[in-house]
């Protein structure tokens, strides 16, 4: 079907920004829209600018016979900032305060449209790193963890601290969880995750580290490398850090169960943008 120009840049936009990551040849395009390779290249120049003028993120044109053209999901400091102070604004309610010192966010990770934002920090953050699958620990980093492989167009895989008959065969390790000390049993399926594969690992909290130490040590079981490590939240004051580099949008400073009070800043996300 031939498009006009308008028509071709409206479906250009929308393809791109659905399919991250993704290297599409001219030709598709120029068979799609029935029009030649040098008009969709200067389409795509019009979009490239759009996109990094306003955040959205950039076209990398790949030279060749095989080449083509991705979209890199990028987002800027400044939209970065606003998402994250309002997300920390949220947290720090003191309504969240539960028995025990524990801060409420299931919520948070319900919601979609926080959700997709928070995945395309991160995302943004660890796009020039090879990257291969996402991993996260059963259940409530699930959705941020799906949120991120949408913007990396790379699979889940999820580790889980009891085994699923359906998943058939698994990996199994003990770690110690680094706020108790307790010793815990995490195990993957066999089938998830491919020898020598780079995992991007993704939580939604982080005390100690003890549980993201353990998906660590865990990816020793497939030969696997940590590609990179990013947590919604971290806590502040613990005695030991066991992982070392990792980024956090937020960093819960302190809670004040007499008082109620949440002391929430942001984390060291901006050092990875």
């Amino acid at each position: 079907m031939k498009f006009r120009r308008s028509g071709r840049l409206v479906d250009l936009t929308n393809y791109m920004l659905t399919h991250p990551h993704v290297l599409v040849p001219l030709t598709f395009f120029s068979e799609r829209y029935e029009s030649a390779k040098s008009s969709i290249s200067e389409d795509l120049a019009i979009i490239k600018q759009t996109f990094e003028q306003q955040g959205i993120g950039t076209l990398l044109t790949v030279p060749g016979a095989a080449g083509g053209v991705k979209y890199i999901p990028r987002i800027s400091a400044d939209e970065a900032k606003r998402y994250v102070h309002k997300l920390g604004e949220s947290l720090a309610n003191a309504e969240r305060v539960l028995p025990g010192g524990y801060l409420y966010f299931t919520d948070i990770l319900g919601k979609p449209s926080i959700l997709s934002t928070a995945g395309k920090i991160f995302a943004s953050a660890f796009s020039a790193r090879e990257i291969d699958v996402v991993m996260t620990v059963a259940t409530k980093g699930i959705p941020l963890a799906y949120a991120v492989a949408s913007y990396l167009d790379v699979p889940v895989v999820i580790v889980r601290k009891d085994n699923k008959v359906t998943e058939g065969s698994t990996v199994s390790i003990n770690y110690a969880s680094g706020s108790s000390n307790r010793i815990q049993t995490m195990s993957l399926a066999k089938r998830s995750l491919k020898t020598g594969s780079k995992v991007l690992i993704i939580d939604d909290f982080m005390k100690a580290g003890g549980t993201i130490n353990g998906m660590i040590n865990l990816l020793d079981e497939f030969n696997a490398t940590v590609a990179g490590i990013g947590v919604l939240v971290e806590a502040e004051e613990v005695n030991e850090r066991l992982v070392d580099e990792y980024m956090s949008l937020l960093t819960l400073s302190a809670i004040n169960l007499k008082e109620k009070a949440v002391e929430i800043r942001d984390g060291n996300y901006m050092s990875f943008l």
